[in-house]
């Protein structure tokens, strides 16, 4: 059986994500959430992923020569059952591109300190534009909050607290393009792009637990 004979894509809620992305996924946190898809197998919901609005508004700004900043997106989370067939995983993706409006730009980042590369992004034809820049966030002492939790708090403050907060290395992320329009506009994204275009990257990766069983993974209907 093929795989689009076997599997569907279909948007799904967003509290139906939620406890995928809170102890599946290996961030253990919600993402900004604006549309979000399921992969279903016979009606059951066997993966999760989500698009919301990047976190860098210096990259909305800038990425695309200040136009199409409405239309930037961040695939911010993907997630799905533990061996499934192959090809699954690039099938979910592609099949999103057709259901998220068009014209629109897509980010995403494979994160170096996890040991992803992207090989999702390469299989579905990302554009890839390098490592993230070395930058360094807040953390409070001895938890795992991230630095946006606190954020309002102000570096000021964090920084006269030195034995609750202090400043650690973010790890540098593989970061992912890709465009989604008619061919004019796909050629417009591309020549408004201020990231320079380089070879994918290669290596093994490594693998986290996802063996968790979501209670939202039984029907949806």
């Amino acid at each position: 059986m093929k795989i689009k004979d076997k599997y569907e894509v279909k948007a799904v809620k967003k509290h139906e994500c939620k406890e995928w992305f809170m102890y599946k996924h290996y961030a253990k946190r919600l993402p900004i959430m604006i549309y979000t898809y399921g992969l279903f197998e016979r009606n059951n919901l066997i993966g999760v992923c989500s698009y919301g609005n990047p976190i860098s508004k210096d990259l909305v700004n800038n990425m695309l020569n200040g136009k199409y900043k409405k239309s930037i997106f961040e695939l911010n989370r993907l997630v799905v059952n533990e061996d499934l067939e192959k090809n699954s995983l690039s099938f979910f993706v592609s099949q999103t591109f057709k259901l998220l409006p068009s014209p629109c730009c897509l980010v995403s980042y494979a994160d170096s300190s996890q040991g992803h590369h992207g090989y999702i992004y390469q299989s579905t034809n990302w554009i890839y534009t390098g490592l993230t820049k070395s930058i360094k966030d807040w953390k409070e002492i001895g938890t795992n909050k991230h630095s946006r939790t606190f954020s309002e708090l102000g570096a000021d403050y964090m920084r006269k607290h030195p034995d609750r907060y202090e400043q650690v290395e973010r790890s540098r992320k593989h970061r992912y393009i890709y465009f989604i329009g008619n061919k004019r506009e796909k050629k417009d994204m591309k020549n408004n792009l201020k990231y320079e275009i380089v070879p994918y990257p290669k290596g093994n990766n490594k693998r986290y637990d996802a063996s968790y069983k979501p209670s939202t993974q039984q029907q949806l209907f």
